[in-house]
């Protein structure tokens, strides 16, 4: 009897604790993203898999919604489109002569980020935090 009580409540639990965290990726706060594995990729040569170092990236950006902004360690980046539904946050704008975009997951804070040029491409994987 005890454990059949358990389990409603310890749903209940979950389902609040779901919802809390649920939000910290909706574009409400700001959030701090480490990319963790990156490709550089050339067109008719395909990808080389490494790390975010590999291709420049910054081991750390901050994304400030309210502001528009990406912010890494050397520079800021304006956010120049952002379009948000039910499954991620898409966001895009231009730096040193590349186009970038990031989406990132609003359930789990997974995000991909890409850099193209008119020569090829790079690709980021990683996770934000909220800060």
């Amino acid at each position: 009897m005890k454990n059949m009580m358990r389990m409603p409540l310890a749903a209940l639990i979950w389902a609040f604790g779901a919802t809390a965290t649920a939000g910290d990726f909706d574009g409400s706060r700001p959030l701090i993203c480490a990319p963790v594995e990156a490709m550089d990729c050339v067109s008719g040569e395909g990808c080389e898999k490494g790390i975010p170092d590999d291709v420049g990236a910054p081991a750390f950006m901050r994304i400030d919604f309210a502001k528009r902004v990406i912010v890494g360690p050397k520079r800021s980046s304006p956010i120049n489109a952002m379009e948000k539904d039910a499954q991620q946050i898409l966001l895009q704008g231009t730096e040193l002569g590349l186009a970038w975009s990031m989406a990132l997951n609003i359930e789990n804070g997974k995000m991909v980020a890409t850099f193209s040029s008119r020569d090829g491409a790079y690709v980021l994987f990683g996770s934000c935090t909220p800060l």
